[in-house]
């Protein structure tokens, strides 16, 4: 998920960006934005929420199209992109029709909310609540009227006693049912009140004063805010005394007023919008289903080329086996746990066959050579027995009949004759040998213990050279035929050490070396010999010459050896590798247990 949004984070942006400014236009719209609602504004919104739409729509375009040139057409299966397609197509499909229906249902339902019975209560629940709010201020207008007469017919009994007063004015606030009245000069003196406390006495403003000054009838104060209504009466026949009356209204009845208010220019301003309000609400639904779109393809081509890449590898590997080439592989990509192990299972499958067909070239290449092995030996050895019978003829007849120094000359001949016989019959010998190769007769054996024998033994050609061994263990067990092993050592070491002595004779002075590691790991046991002799030389672009039968590089050589050592170890379930290197040479030995 982590990797999802660090990749798409300019589309999120992006998206976060068009979705905010879609929900401010439609707040702005309904005025419950802190942009100021007038056409100005609006019409710069929806200019903005289409160059936005717009942007979305192509860096989605952008991205998917990138997507699919990466991870689809890189992968080129036809099969990849039709899933792929009917994967947008599914989410698509869906997404538009539900996109319709909804902005459908959510036009039905704004033209059912702007219905005429829907618009009648509204405006009767908010006249039903003006209506009662002006009947309780409109009575405190009578009701001062009322007490003021009362007031002015008492003059002469209250005669300015406060307890009076006091009594007077209380019996007038439970008649005529208001929560204060007060008598004030035109300083606005309390001079007489029916509160318990004066300190919470709250005197009229001074126009309302002033507007009574010379004035008889009374005056309606109104204050909503603060749930008071109130009114103010000059006394006639007092001398600059004033009547002041004030009544609490009902908190829920004001609060409900000053909702009803509200909901009700909001209900007007939403209608008179209603077209501008389905836009942003079809701009909101269309960048939703958008990122929903694009998120839904991007998951398609995500699972797709996790699925289908994996595929289409194991379909490119199988053709190029089919074709001949056991060098392919199943390239390793993080994919479904059984995907992965399918690849697996696959590339093993590849090296097995591999190593069987290098096994069975092996074998054929040995057996065709075998039989010109064969042959050639027996073709040399036929007319090698008559030539020295007729050497030794021709001795006996004519070395007493020469003179001395003739004699001497003719033995001579006869002799590099003789020695080239050998030499022949040396050869012949040789590739008899390699013909005649016999099965191993496996049985365990201790290839630590083989080892040491043949470099002990070795070690008598030359003292000179150092020859190190190293083991991870002191008895590593190989089912194996002894002497072939053994016949695998003695010729790789007799090859570093003549291969150290040809670099000596070229006058090179260097620390002779050669070094064996022998390592037994798993179902593995692996040997590596290397060397600082003269090396491969020129062999390095096509070392695997030098296991074919008769190729050699050495003056004297006949090119059997190596093949011979490979046949003996590809029979032994190994594998033999030569590494070329600056100086010297290092053969790799892996053995299957």
């Amino acid at each position: 998920m982590s990797e999802f949004i660090k990749k798409n984070i300019y589309l999120i942006i992006l998206f976060t960006i068009t979705l905010s400014i879609g929900f401010l236009t439609f707040l702005t719209f309904i005025d419950k934005g802190f942009i100021e609602l007038n056409d100005q504004n609006l019409q710069y919104l929806l200019i903005l929420n289409i160059i936005l739409l717009i942007s979305l729509f192509l860096f989605i375009f952008t991205e998917i199209q990138k997507a699919i040139k990466n991870d689809v057409d890189k992968d080129g299966l036809k099969s990849n992109k039709k899933y792929i397609t009917y994967f947008a197509l599914f989410t698509l499909i869906p997404s538009v029709l539900i996109s319709i229906f909804s902005l459908f249902l959510f036009s039905f339902a704004l033209e059912k909310y702007f219905d005429k019975k829907v618009t009648t209560v509204v405006n009767n629940s908010y006249e039903l609540a003006r209506s009662y709010v002006n009947e309780i201020r409109n009575k405190i207008q009578s009701d001062i009227v009322l007490i003021a007469f009362d007031t002015n017919k008492s003059k002469k009994f209250l005669n300015d006693n406060v307890k009076e007063y006091k009594r007077f004015l209380s019996t007038q606030k439970l008649i005529r049912d208001v929560d204060e009245i007060h008598i004030i000069d035109v300083n606005k003196k309390l001079l007489f009140t029916t509160l318990s406390n004066n300190q919470f006495f709250v005197p009229p403003v001074d126009k309302a004063l002033n507007l009574v000054l010379d004035d008889d009838r009374p005056l309606k104060i109104i204050n909503a805010p603060e749930n008071i209504s109130a009114a103010i009466m000059r006394l006639q026949n007092f001398n600059d005394r004033f009547l002041y009356v004030v009544k609490y209204l009902d908190k829920e009845i004001s609060n409900y007023l000053n909702e009803s208010q509200e909901a009700i220019n909001f209900y007007y301003t939403v209608e008179e919008k209603s077209t501008g309000i389905k836009i942003s609400f079809a701009i909101i639904y269309i960048i939703v289903v958008s990122v929903l779109l694009f998120v839904s393809i991007s998951i398609a081509i995500r699972f797709s080329s996790r699925f289908f890449r994996s595929i289409n590898n194991l379909i490119y590997a199988s053709t190029s086996i089919g074709e001949g080439n056991f060098d392919a592989k199943v390239p390793e990509v993080k994919t479904d746990k059984d995907l992965e192990i399918l690849n697996k299972n696959f590339n093993l499958m590849i090296d097995r066959l591999k190593s069987q067909q290098e096994k069975l070239i092996i074998n054929e290449r040995h057996e065709a050579w075998s039989s010109i092995a064969r042959k050639l030996a027996h073709e040399i050895r036929n007319p090698l027995t008559p030539i020295q019978l007729t050497i030794d003829r021709l001795n006996e007849k004519y070395s007493n009949l020469l003179q001395e120094k003739e004699s001497e000359n003719f033995k001579e001949n006869l002799k590099i004759i003789n020695n080239q016989i050998k030499q022949i019959g040396k050869l012949a010998n040789e590739f008899s040998d390699f013909a005649r190769m016999p099965k191993p007769t496996l049985r365990e054996n201790n290839i630590v213990i083989l080892l040491k024998e043949n470099i002990k033994l070795l070690k008598e050609l030359d003292s000179s050279i150092k020859i190190d061994l190293s083991s991870n263990a002191d008895k590593i067990i190989l089912n194996s035929d002894r002497e072939q092993i053994s016949r695998v050592f003695l010729n790789l070491i007799k090859n570093s050490i003549e291969s150290i002595q040809q670099k000596a004779e070229n006058g090179s002075n260097f620390n002779k070396k050669i070094t064996i590691e022998l390592t037994e790991s798993d179902d593995h046991i692996n040997l590596v010999i290397a060397d600082n002799g003269v090396g491969f030389e020129k062999l390095n672009e096509n070392i695997k010459d030098i296991l074919n039968p008769y190729f050699t590089t050495k003056k004297n050589g006949t090119g059997l050896g190596l093949s011979i050592v490979n046949k003996i170890i590809n029979d032994h379930n190994g594998k033999i590798e030569f590494i070329p290197k600056d100086s010297g040479a290092t053969i790799k030995i892996n053995f299957i247990k």
